[in-house]
């Protein structure tokens, strides 16, 4: 006879996960009932839907820019994000927040987004990648 590790039936759970990077602050704590793996694809998904969107502007994306400042998903699968703005005055200010909901709604299996405009902390350009700053040559 030999023996066999047991199994569960039940999936592997997203434990209480914050990923940060850089300026950028993934807290996945809330998604404790998603699995582990789904949780991780979520999050590169989110990371890849968030860099379609650019600032007008500027030649660089939002999330290189430093303007993601905070982005939470919850066990009902919504994702809740911080964002900015380089300027308070900035032209699309109305709209940008939009860009960012549609571009998130494409991540298979979010079920709703809830975008927030902050500017506290104020926006500045250390918070750019070094992406960002390369392409912008401030290098």
């Amino acid at each position: 006879m030999t023996d066999t590790p047991e199994t569960s039936a039940e999936p592997e759970t997203a434990p209480a996960t914050e990923v940060t990077g850089g300026a950028h602050h993934f807290d996945m704590s809330g998604a404790g009932a998603i699995p582990q793996a789904e949780v991780e694809r979520i999050t590169e998904d989110l990371v890849g839907a968030l860099k379609t969107v650019y600032d007008p502007e500027i030649p660089v994306d939002i999330y290189e820019l430093g303007l993601i400042y905070k982005v939470d998903l919850d066990d009902d699968r919504t994702v809740k994000i911080d964002m900015t703005l380089t300027a308070p005055g900035c032209p699309v200010a109305g709209e940008m927040p939009g860009w960012v909901e549609n571009a998130v709604r494409t991540v298979e299996g979010i079920q709703d987004v809830e975008v927030h405009m902050v500017f506290d902390p104020p926006w500045s350009p250390d918070r750019m990648s070094e992406e960002a700053q390369v392409a912008l040559n401030w290098w």
